[in-house]
């Protein structure tokens, strides 16, 4: 937080106009009264310089137009998510295919993706079947994401991460 007019105790600050100019070094009391003279806040910007240097400006509108920068800034900011796709061992070609447009069309947004394979009954004997889907999967996704890890089994489920490349 900015320090504003009356708790500006230093003996003696760099003042600096409203437009951008310097005024000089001079003591607080009396950079203080050219603030009251033109009707703005002296704010101290910077505390560690020597001297440290203050400005002179309308403080409310300054803190408006500042809230009103973060709020655009946040307004554009892209929050990664993590989407799943879900497979079994036995899956169809057709249904492959929607998975991996689905897929690519996460990723064309931005978003990670785990691909995973579930394994029910006995089909946790062949789970070089889901590594080799997987596996297949990261290869069609190729032009568009990286895979971050190997194929990992947890539980009943193996699963690969999928990054989108930077464009």
């Amino acid at each position: 937080m900015h320090q504003l007019n009356e708790e500006i105790r230093d003996s003696e600050i760099r003042l600096i106009g409203s437009g951008g100019e310097q005024l000089g070094i001079m003591s607080a009391a009396q950079a203080l009264e050219i603030a009251v003279e033109q009707d703005l806040d002296l704010v101290k910007i910077s505390p560690q310089a020597n001297p440290p240097v203050c400005k002179l400006m309308d403080y409310g509108k300054f803190r408006f137009e500042q809230s009103k920068r973060e709020k655009e800034a946040r307004k554009n900011q892209h929050v990664v998510e993590i989407k799943e796709v879900r497979m079994s061992p036995g899956i169809d070609v057709g249904d492959f295919n929607t998975k991996l447009k689905n897929a690519q069309k996460f990723l064309s947004e931005g978003n990670r993706v785990k691909v995973s394979v579930r394994f029910r009954g006995r089909e946790m004997a062949h789970t070089e079947i889901g590594r080799d889907l997987l596996l297949k999967f990261a290869e069609q996704t190729g032009e568009a994401a990286t895979m971050e890890k190997e194929p990992k089994m947890e539980g009943r489920s193996m699963s690969i991460f999928l990054a989108p490349k930077a464009k």
